[in-house]
């Protein structure tokens, strides 16, 4: 490449990405996913409206492979482990038996509907059966769900990536496959990665949390290598790779990390370019003079998972946890699907799998559509189940940046609405011995505190601790944002 073409190339990936970023305002208003939006721009560009002509499926699987371990390592970043924390038994479930369940819906829709042979079929219910932790969560953000649902969301849509690629990647090889052959396989495979996961995680925490960096840009540069290390060592490994990314990021993330604030915000912008890219990208791949014959097979499977294999998963998978019915038809109607099944449709055109395109264009169809359809209806359906008033008060952000010379941290705590720090006296919070409030920002003017200046929601408070102290002042800050400043006797202990 030239440097002429190198500049050409840049200009169009400006505009191109500066678009997108104005599209998030426009969805946003909407209650559309973005994706969709990245999606019309890739098909825009791409050979049946301004020309540009890319059908390297092969390429666009590898680059979308990189893409999925950026979104899934903002994802395990941004995700609170108090929040999925209960929920992770019955997203388990839902990510592993609830995926079977689905997978056998479909395949039987799909061999009626494509008169494909069985393995085929299977290959589609797996396809289609992941759902988009992007897609789901920019329409959520907005809704006022309780917690405990927004944490099954969440780690479902984190955990269920792996059990599926495992399966599409077996079924898009020609062969015989023993049904336990294939479960065995899958099961070795995410033992595997969540082991390298969490001990990535774990030890990359603890490294951080000792080492201290020149600059504290680093720490999210850190952070990020750390996750994409767990991808690759998972997959070298013979485990599942995004199982182990999503796993060690979740841990790095809920780690008491220097700069924590800092190295979300910029997980965050990953996140956002490798989505972007990645949905552009498999626009152009897509070709819409072919989509044509897809699109009534599409509607019937795709009503057949949004209306029977998707509720029957989530029934048999939360119904042993005794999850409510309101939550479970939230659970059902909130599958939504995004870049992995279209990702997961690349695979077996790579593989040469015969009906390998057909199922690619059944599958861009089914996404369009019925993202379209869940989408802006999801609120209401929220609304028409008992879902309504305010969404549950935020955590109390903290952010830690250590002072080396001085032995000491720094915590920037900001009080969100509905913390019960809001009318307590700074003396009342009772910090312990080697911490003090140092400074507060109210209204956009800072002053030095006293004990008896109150605190109000709202609030920045920059709070000083000796080395030895700093994770109990976490903990004390949390207790009191949860309980008040008779948290320690209400049994509030802020565990992170």
């Amino acid at each position: 490449m030239t440097v002429a073409e190198l500049n050409q190339v840049l200009a169009v990936g400006a505009l191109v990405l500066l678009v997108a970023v104005v599209a998030v305002r426009v969805a946003t208003r909407i209650g559309m996913p973005s994706l969709l939006l990245y999606l019309g721009l890739g098909v825009l560009i791409g050979g049946d409206v301004l020309g540009v002509t890319f059908d390297n499926a092969e390429l666009t699987q590898t680059l979308s492979y990189a893409a999925l371990i950026l979104i899934l390592t903002e994802g395990g970043i941004s995700t609170n482990w108090q929040q999925i924390k209960p929920a992770v038994p019955a997203a388990a479930v839902l990510s592993t038996i609830g995926v079977g369940v689905s997978v056998g819906v479909i395949a039987v829709a799909t061999r009626w509907v494509l008169d494909v042979d069985w393995a085929t079929a299977i290959l589609m219910g797996a396809i289609v059966s992941s759902t988009d932790a992007a897609a789901v969560f920019s329409v959520l953000r907005s809704l006022p769900l309780p917690k405990r649902l927004t944490g099954l969301l969440e780690a479902e849509s984190g955990f269920n990536d792996a059990p599926v690629v495992i399966l599409v990647a077996t079924f898009a090889h020609q062969g015989t496959h023993i049904w336990y052959h294939v479960v065995g396989e899958i099961v070795l495979e995410l033992a595997i990665g969540a082991a390298i996961g969490l001990a990535i995680g774990k030890i990359g925490s603890w490294g951080l949390r000792h080492i201290a960096l020149p600059a504290s840009g680093l720490y999210p540069i850190a952070v990020i290598t750390l996750s994409v290390l767990a991808y690759a060592t998972g997959a070298l490994a013979h485990g599942s790779g995004f199982l182990s990314c999503y796993l060690a990021a979740l841990v790095l993330g809920n780690s008491a990390l220097p700069h924590k604030a800092a190295t979300r915000g910029f997980a965050e912008g990953v996140g956002w370019i490798a989505q972007i890219g990645l949905f552009v990208l498999l626009g152009l791949l897509v070709t819409p003079h072919e989509l044509g014959n897809a699109i009534v097979p599409a509607l019937l499977i795709g009503t057949v998972l949004l209306l029977l294999a998707r509720p029957l998963s989530v029934v048999v998978s939360t119904s042993p946890f005794k999850v409510p019915w309101r939550e479970q038809v939230i659970l059902s109607w909130a599958g939504l699907r995004g870049a992995v099944p279209i990702v997961l449709a690349t695979i077996p055109i790579v593989e040469g799998v015969p009906e390998a395109e057909r199922l690619f264009n059944v599958t861009f169809v089914l996404v369009i559509v019925f993202t379209i359809v869940q989408g802006p209806t999801l609120p209401w359906i929220a609304r028409k189940v008992g879902f309504g008033g305010r969404p549950e008060s935020e955590d109390l952000g903290v952010e830690s940046a250590p002072l080396d010379k001085l032995r000491a941290h720094l915590l920037s705590v900001s009080v969100p609405v509905g913390s019960r720090i809001h009318g307590v006296e700074v003396g009342e919070l009772r910090l312990p011995k080697g911490a003090a409030v140092t400074l507060v920002v109210r209204d956009g003017e800072s002053f030095v505190p006293v004990t008896t200046t109150v605190l109000q929601r709202g609030d920045d408070l920059l709070v000083v601790t000796t080395e030895g102290v700093q994770g109990a002042t976490e903990r004390r800050l949390r207790a009191v944002s949860r309980g008040g400043k008779l948290a320690g006797w209400l049994g509030f202990r802020g565990a992170e």
